[in-house]
C-alpha cells in the first residue's frame, strides 16, 4: 500500500501564541531544541511517509529556508502558496488575502493527488498513519476524520458518531451526544474539494461539516494522545512529551 502524501496546514497567522509568532511562524517555534517542524517531518519519515505538501502562507519563506526539499528529512516537499496578507512595520498581520484552512488546500489540489491525508501544522500524532489509510480504503466516503474520546478534555467535543460515521461536526457548539474531538488528521478525496472555486476563502470545518450532513465523512477513533502547540498549555506539554525522548 503506497502511501499518501500528505498536506500540512502552516499558514496561519497563530493568534493565541502571539507575540512569538509575529516574526516567527509557528511550525518553525523551537521545541525541544528544534523547529516542531522539524519533529513532525521526521515522525512522518518514520510513518514510511514519501512526500508531504506544506500549505504555507504568514512568514512562509522562513518555513520553505528551513526545509528546503525536505532530502535531509527523508522527504520529498513541496509548497502549496496560500494569499501573503499585510504586515506592517511593527511586525503585524491582518491576515487579507489568506485562504483558510479549506481554502489553502483546494489551492494544493493539483499537487496533492485523487486522496491525501490532512493534517495540522501544530498537532504532534503518534499514530499509525497506514492503519488510518487503511480505514479509508475500507470506508468508500469523500472523508475519513481520525476522531479520540473527549469526556474531560480541556476542548469541548465536536464530533457525534453513529455507526462507524461522523454524523456531526460542529467545529464552534458542542451538541447532546457528542462524545468525541477531532484528532486532528484526515484522509479527503481531491474530488471532495473541486466544487469550490480556486481562490475562495473557507475553513475545513465547514467542509467536514458538509461531509458528514451528507453521510460522507468516515470515522477512525483513535485511542493514543494528541500533542499540539497551538495553545500555550499544548505547546509546554509538546515540550515535556519531545524533551522526554517520547518522539516515536
Amino acid at each position: 500500500m503506497k502511501p499518501l502524501t500528505v498536506a500540512i496546514l502552516a499558514g496561519g497567522l497563530a493568534t493565541r501564541l502571539q507575540p512569538d509568532t509575529y516574526a516567527v511562524p509557528k511550525s518553525l517555534l523551537p521545541v525541544a531544541g528544534r523547529p516542531f517542524l522539524h519533529w513532525q517531518l521526521q515522525l512522518l519519515a518514520r510513518q514510511g511517509i514519501e512526500h508531504v505538501v506544506l500549505c504555507i502562507g504568514h512568514l512562509g519563506e522562513q518555513i520553505q529556508r528551513s526545509v528546503g526539499d525536505g532530502c535531509a528529512l527523508g522527504l520529498s516537499v513541496d509548497y502549496s502558496h496560500d494569499g501573503a496578507g499585510s504586515h506592517d512595520g511593527a511586525g503585524s498581520h491582518d491576515g487579507a488575502g489568506l485562504l483558510g484552512t479549506g481554502g489553502a488546500l483546494r489551492r494544493a489540489l493539483p499537487l496533492l493527488g485523487p486522496s491525501f491525508f490532512v493534517l495540522y501544522g501544530d498537532s504532534y500524532l503518534p499514530c499509525s498513519f497506514a492503519d488510518v489509510q487503511s480505514a479509508w480504503q475500507h470506508a468508500g466516503a469523500h472523508g475519513l476524520l481520525t476522531v479520540c474520546p473527549n469526556e474531560s478534555g480541556p476542548e469541548p467535543s465536536n464530533v457525534l458518531l453513529q455507526e462507524g460515521r461522523v454524523a456531526v461536526y460542529d467545529k464552534w457548539t458542542a451538541q447532546p451526544g457528542m462524545r468525541h474531538i477531532d484528532y486532528g488528521l484526515a484522509i479527503l478525496s481531491a474530488r471532495a474539494l473541486l466544487d469550490r472555486p480556486d481562490g475562495l476563502a473557507f475553513d475545513l470545518a465547514d467542509l467536514y461539516r458538509e461531509l458528514a450532513l451528507r453521510g460522507e465523512l468516515a470515522a477512525f477513533e483513535m485511542q493514543q494522545r494528541y500533542f499540539e502547540i497551538g495553545s500555550r498549555p499544548g505547546l509546554a506539554a509538546t515540550e515535556r512529551w519531545l524533551s522526554g525522548g517520547m518522539s516515536q
